[in-house]
C-alpha cells in the first residue's frame, strides 16, 4: 500500500519559517520524481517545486529563491524547506510521487500552511 503523509505545516507569521516534510512508504522512492503542490481556497492546485531521482530541481516563479526541495533516498522522505513565508502562500501543501507509465501517481493528504501578515 502506498502512502505519502506530509508533516510540519502551521501557522506562521509573515517573514518566518517552516520545514515540511513527506515520507513516503510502498513505494520505490529513489525512482520518483518528488513534488511538493499547494491548493489555496478558491483557487487551483499549482506545482510549487520538484526534484527528480537525480536531484535536478524545478521551482515555480513565486517561490524561487525562497523554498528549498531536497530529498533523502535512504530514509524515503522529500522535505520543502520554507523561508520568508508571505501570506499568499497560505494553502494546503500536498506531497507527489511520480513515474513513467500509466497510474505511477502518487498523493499524500496535504499540510496546512498559514501564513498571517
Amino acid at each position: 500500500q502506498v502512502q505519502l503523509v506530509e508533516s510540519g505545516g502551521g501557522l506562521v507569521q509573515a517573514g518566518g519559517s517552516l520545514s515540511l516534510s513527506c515520507v513516503t512508504s510502498g513505494i520505490i522512492f529513489n525512482i520518483h520524481t518528488m513534488a511538493w503542490y499547494r491548493q489555496a481556497p478558491g483557487k487551483q492546485r499549482e506545482l510549487v517545486a520538484s526534484i527528480t531521482s537525480g536531484g535536478n530541481t524545478v521551482y515555480s516563479t513565486s517561490v524561487k529563491g525562497r523554498f528549498t526541495i531536497s530529498r533523502d533516498n535512504a530514509k524515503n522522505t522529500v522535505y520543502l524547506q520554507t523561508n520568508s513565508l508571505k501570506p499568499e502562500d497560505t494553502a494546503i501543501y500536498y506531497c507527489n510521487a511520480e513515474r513513467p507509465g500509466p497510474g505511477w501517481n502518487f498523493w499524500g493528504q496535504g499540510t496546512q500552511v498559514t501564513v498571517s501578515s
